[in-house]
Order: C-alpha cells, then structure tokens, then sequence
C-alpha cells in the first residue's frame, strides 16, 4: 500500500510541475530557447501515397482509415469528433506522401500546411502538444525538412526553425516530468532524432542514445515486448526507432550498438504476435495495424524465427501453416495498464493466410461509450462463467508450453473467489496444424463450484457457418473457400452475432460459436478445429 501511495504522491507532483512549467507566465522560459537550426537527415521508410496528395489538395483527407472533406477549409480548422484522425493529422504522418513530389505546387501546399499549423498550434496547447504527439511531429517535419524549406522565403523558413526548436525544448523541459511512462518514451525518441538533425549546436548525440535506451530498458521486458503488452504500440515504437536506427548507422559507439541490439528484440517480440495471416493480435488495445507500415517495418528487422515459443505474457504455437496466440491474462504493471483487456485465456487462431478465430478487437476511437464494452471477456475467444470477466489477481498465471507436442497449457484462478473454480485450458495442433484440439476443465477441488461456464469462439469476417438441424459439428467455409469443421463434446452449442473492429470499414458483422455447460468441479468441455481435405 505504501508503495502504490509513493507511486500516486510522484504522479501527483510530476504531473504540478508539468502544470507549472507550461503556465503562460513560465512558458517563455523553454519557449525562448528555441533558436535552434535543424536539417533534415532523418531517413523515411514508410511507403508514400501520391493519390494521398491529390486528396489531399482536393480536401480530401483519409487519415486512421477515416476520410473527412473539408470543403477547401483548413484541416485543422475542422472540429473533428474522431480522435485517431486527429491524431493523425496534428502527428503529421502524412508528409511522407509528400516526399518524391517535384510540382513546386506540391511542395507549396505541404510547407502551407506547416505554416498553418504553426499559426493554429504554434502556442502551446495541452491536446496538440502531448508529449508523444510533439515526438512524432518534430520526427515527422525533420524527416521532410528539406521539403518544407525548398522554396521556403527567410521569414518563413525561420518560422518553421523557430517553430522546431520550441517543440523540441517542450520535450527537453517536460519529458522528465512526464506522468504516463509511453508519453516519457516518446519525448526521448523526439530528442534523439532532434540531436541526429542539430546543426546550430555540437549534438550530443551519445548522451541521448543513452537516455532514451534507458528509457526502453524500464518500458521492455527481456524479450523485447513493451509492458503494455499492446502490438499496435509496440508498431508506433518500431515506425520511429527504425528510423533513428538508420540515421545513427554512421555513429559508432556501444551505447548505439545496445540501442539496436534492443530494437531487434523489439521487432522479434512484434513478429512473435504477428498470425500467419500477417494482422497481429487484437489483444490489450490492439486492433488492425496499418497493414503497409507494418510490412515496411517488419523489412527494417531480423529475419523472423517463426518458432513457438512464450512472450511477456503470451503463449505462441506455430506448426505447419497454422499459429494459435494465447493471452495468460498478465496483467501489466502500474502506469501501463490504460489498454489492458480481460483476455485470460483467449486465442486466436489463423492458418496460411485466413484468420480463422479472433477477437472483437478495441472499440473504434470514435466510440469511447463503448470502450469498456470490448475490453470484456466475452469480447474475447475464451472460457468465462456467467459472463463475468475473470478477477485480475487470478489471471496471468504462468504457461507450459511443450513445443515437441506443439501444446500450451494455461490455467486462470480469476473466477475462484466468486463461484469457486479454477479454469485450465489446453491447446494443440496436431497434423502439421490441420487439426487444433482444445480442452477446457474446470480443475478438480472446486467443491463449491457454481455459475454457468460459456466458451466464445469469435469468428473471421467472411466466415459462414453450415449446421444441419440434429448434427453435432458445424462446418465453416472460409473466405478463400476452404472448410473446417468444428466438433464438441461436454456442452451445448449455439451461434451469436459478433462483430470485429476493421479501421478500414468500422466493424465487420461476425458470428461466433458459444459451448455452455454448467460449472462442476472435473467438468471438461473438448473442441476440434480441423481441415477438411477437398
């Protein structure tokens, strides 16, 4: 207890002092140190749209998969309720579009943009200068600087520098007191790509290597998953790191060579929770991934393992074309829990290129109403009793994995206290991954066992599902054709709608498969996957 007051007496006061330094009457203080004169030297890597400038130009901007027409208005004139697309356009991302362009047309709109957002947000403002949308924007205008100042008068040019340097001193003043850890993390990714692109000064540019590794060093467990546990995050991470990585290729040194080695990990625990299917998992906050950025940064990385193994928290079987991802339910330490989903015990499951069974996925950000809604259990591919989610104390227990047999075992004491049982799943592939058996049992002892045990598997959009009146198996014709059968034993089984959020189309209308059975102590509940040979 004392700890956990020690932790919220810190938070409090970082999060005064933060209060304090950005006061109007405080503010010049980091504000007036920012004459600072930057080059662009940062590399790009993500892939460039040019029908996204000739959107754009048009008033056209599909920023997070979401398009808004601004009528020839300003885009950050917009009030927009849609806070990934917002997010989008104030990080400036999108510039990248704009990186092969030669119409001096092009290039103008672009530097306008800059100039209207420093005219707009040039003055500090909580929402549009968050540490890590500060990060990402002095990242995202030094990576196209020399975009931005081609063409550019003195007056301007000076502006956009000015504009820099206050950002960047933002960071230098306010990382340090940074409340949430991801936000202290991105204002240290920002400060070495400014120390990369400081020309006015000598950079030192060791000494912010060795910061931000620090940094990493308390934000990543030993595999190199940040403790979140969240695959989109660890995505945004990687899209900046990778590029500081290639700009600090030619700087020697071994604080540079354990920032790397620490990247590569980084990119080894985000191919881990990637299915075969090429989409990470939707667990604790992630939902899709940009599916361009995420190839261009896995092509950045090691050569992927692709090997069954336990990661932070997650269990992965690999065999033949199949992958099955398990969530243990850990729960994230203090500071890094605001994504975390109830998904003890859930899996997905995908073979060659089809998702077969997911996950609901995080609420679109444009609907927080609903937010609390998908972190649930039954959001997930999992067993709960009486569709209550599983106590957080009980879940996260440690896994067995037996790669020989390509099995994981995994245990959940979350419904122990409420109706008296432990939950033990088993999952196996079998047959080069045609075949994935799973074993769900209510542990022996549970005297006093009650409730009423449901077991969700939240199907692939695409996926129809064939059941003969009386038939004990359902069929499930994917998408590209092929079909699986799934079969029971020890239950009752229905189907419900579902639903699995799509950044590119909202949510896709699913269906999932329910067993139900009573809650017994010794209970078991068996279910196959497998596929039918044509």
């Amino acid at each position: 207890m004392s700890g956990r007051l020690t932790g919220l007496g810190r938070q409090w006061a970082f999060g005064l002092a933060d209060s304090l330094v950005t006061m109007p009457l405080l503010r010049w203080t980091w504000r007036g140190q920012g004459d600072i004169a930057f080059a662009g030297d940062l590399p790009d890597f993500r892939p460039a749209d040019r029908d996204a400038v000739r959107d754009m130009m048009s008033g056209r901007y599909l920023l997070a998969s979401k398009l808004f027409e601004t009528g020839g208005a300003s885009p950050f004139a917009l009030d927009v309720e849609h806070p990934d697309w917002w997010n989008n356009l104030h990080s400036f991302s999108w510039l990248r579009h704009f990186r092969d362009v030669r119409d001096p047309g092009e290039r103008l709109f672009a530097r306008t943009l800059v100039l209207d957002w420093i005219g707009r947000e040039g003055q500090f403002e909580h929402d549009s200068w968050t540490l890590s949308l500060t990060a990402q924007r002095v990242l995202n205008w030094l990576r196209h600087l020399n975009l931005l100042l081609e063409g550019a008068t003195p007056d301007q040019a000076r502006t956009i520098q000015r504009s820099l340097g206050t950002q960047v001193q933002s960071l230098r003043v306010r990382g340090s007191l940074a409340v949430e850890p991801v936000e202290a993390l991105f204002a240290a990714i920002g400060l070495l790509g400014a120390e990369l692109c400081n020309i006015a000064d000598i950079p030192d540019i060791d000494a912010a290597v060795a910061r931000l590794d620090a940094v990493l060093a308390r934000q990543l467990d030993p595999d190199g998953l940040h403790l979140t546990r969240n695959p989109k995050l660890q995505l945004a991470l990687l899209a900046e790191l990778t590029s500081l990585r290639r700009a600090l290729a030619r700087h020697g040194s071994p604080a540079t060579v354990e920032l790397s080695n620490r990247i590569d990990r980084m990119h080894e625990a985000l191919d881990a929770l990637t299915l075969s299917s090429g989409e990470p998992v939707y667990f604790n906050g992630c939902g899709q991934v940009p599916h361009d950025i995420l190839v261009a940064v896995q092509a950045n990385g090691p050569t992927p393992s692709r090997r069954s193994r336990l990661l932070g928290g997650y269990g992965i079987v690999r065999a033949g074309d199949s992958v099955v991802i398990a969530d243990s339910g850990l729960v994230p330490a203090r500071g890094f829990t605001g994504d975390s989903h109830a998904g003890a015990l859930a899996f997905e499951f995908s073979h060659g290129s089809e998702l077969i069974v997911g996950s609901c996925g995080p609420a679109p950000s444009d609907m927080p109403d609903s937010r609390d809604l998908f972190r649930q259990s039954i959001a997930h591919s999992t067993p709960t009793i009486d569709a209550e989610d599983a106590a957080a104390g009980g879940a996260g227990q440690p896994m067995l994995l037996d790669t020989a047999e390509h099995m994981l075992a995994m245990t959940s004491s979350g419904y122990a206290g409420r109706f008296g049982a432990e939950i033990e799943r088993r999952l196996t592939l079998l047959s080069d991954g045609t075949t994935l058996v799973g074993q769900d049992r209510i542990l022996a002892g549970a005297a006093e066992a009650k409730g009423r045990l449901a077991i969700r598997f939240h199907l692939a959009p695409g996926i129809m599902v064939r059941r003969a009146d009386g038939e004990g198996m359902a069929r499930l014709v994917l998408p590209n054709g092929t079909i699986w059968s799934f079969l029971w034993e020890g239950a009752e089984c229905h189907e419900e709608d579902s639903v699995r959020q799509s950044s590119y189309l909202g949510f896709h209308r699913t269906r999932q498969l329910v067993l139900e059975t009573d809650v017994a102590p010794g209970a078991e509940v068996a279910w196959i996957f497998t596929l039918e040979q044509q």
